[in-house]
């Protein structure tokens, strides 16, 4: 009875976690739930793993750490968008995956925070080029088990088939001169000089 009673709770804990979460979702990712209520919890649950995964990655050295733009961050929207891909089909993900950068927008012109920084063009096409990259890696993979999908992906990030921000070992944006871009000339601009680069780049400090 007691294992029962726990189960119950959890289910509702789980029930009531997802209704918030709606709430929380940008008008555009509201809309994508509207539009499939089959899968949308399952989504969720899916999206959490994610999110678990991607900071126990962050905390050791198969990356580089980067939540913010770096190899962590390609991650978190490959393996999002090859997970989702596998349980729920490639263009339902991607149609998440696009809602969620729109999303992104939105929280920009209303000065909100995404993952505790100020969203940008820059950070959004990061974000949607490994989201079709991840959903790719999972279209030529279709036996691949999760857990396999998480070693595809971080493979592919190190052979430079995602993309990251360019940055300096101390972590500044650099502009494609490589020029370290001053942080208050980045604040409410959607667009601004940071770069897209190949997963696979390492800043490399000139000498002499």
């Amino acid at each position: 009875m007691i294992i029962l009673l726990l189960h119950v709770a959890h289910i509702q804990a789980q029930k009531t976690s997802v209704f918030k979460s709606f709430f929380k979702l940008s008008r555009p990712e509201k809309c994508w739930v509207m539009r499939h209520p089959f899968i949308a919890k399952k989504a969720f649950i899916k999206t959490q793993d994610v999110l678990k995964i991607t900071d126990s990655i962050a905390k050791t050295t198969v990356l580089d750490g980067d939540k913010n733009g770096g190899q962590v961050d390609a991650f978190r929207h490959a393996y999002w968008m090859a997970l989702l891909s596998k349980h729920f089909g490639r263009h339902k993900a991607l149609r998440l995956g696009r809602a969620h950068e729109k999303g992104n927008h939105i929280d920009y012109k209303k000065h909100r925070l995404e993952e505790g920084t100020h969203p940008d063009k820059v950070s959004s096409d990061m974000d949607l080029y490994n989201n079709i990259g991840g959903a790719a890696l999972e279209n030529d993979n279709k036996t691949a088990t999760d857990k396999e999908l998480q070693t595809l992906v971080i493979n592919a990030i190190k052979a430079g088939k995602m993309k990251i921000i360019k940055k300096d070992s101390h972590g500044n944006f650099l502009d494609k001169d490589n020029t370290i871009i001053p942080a208050d000339s980045l604040k409410g601009k959607w667009e601004n000089g940071k770069c897209l680069i190949n997963s696979d780049w390492k800043f490399i400090p000139k000498t002499g």
